[in-house]
């Protein structure tokens, strides 16, 4: 079974700092572009940062210059580091990828993890 399993949201002070992982597991091919996205209570999900399987990246306006993506192939991970968080920023944040399993290419989402900023 192919899943992707998000971790590292919490809680954070304004101005703080987390670290978003997402692993990606089970039998997988290739996996090519990954990204994270985020909904927030009454909002339509939102590209947050993408990342493709050559480290080109592309970023929310909102999150430039504040938020990183990256990627370890080895690892089939995805991560979101997040610096200089606004109370706007709360939200549940999602990991995408699309990934080549048993001949098919198809996106892919994971379970979601909460982060809250506030003081």
């Amino acid at each position: 079974q192919v899943q992707l399993v998000e971790s590292g949201g919490g809680l954070v002070q304004p101005g703080g700092s987390l670290r978003l992982s997402c692993v990606a597991s089970g039998s997988i091919f290739r996996i090519n572009a990954m990204g994270w996205y985020r909904q927030a209570p009454g909002k339509q999900r939102e590209l947050v940062a993408a990342i493709t399987s050559g480290s080109s990246t592309n970023y929310a306006d909102s999150v430039k210059g504040r938020f990183t993506i990256s990627r370890d192939n080895t690892k089939n991970t995805v991560y979101l580091q997040m610096n200089s968080l606004k109370p706007e920023d709360t939200a549940v944040y999602y990991c995408n990828a699309r990934m080549e399993t048993s001949g098919l290419s198809r996106n892919y989402w994971g379970q979601g993890t909460q982060v809250t900023v506030s003081s």
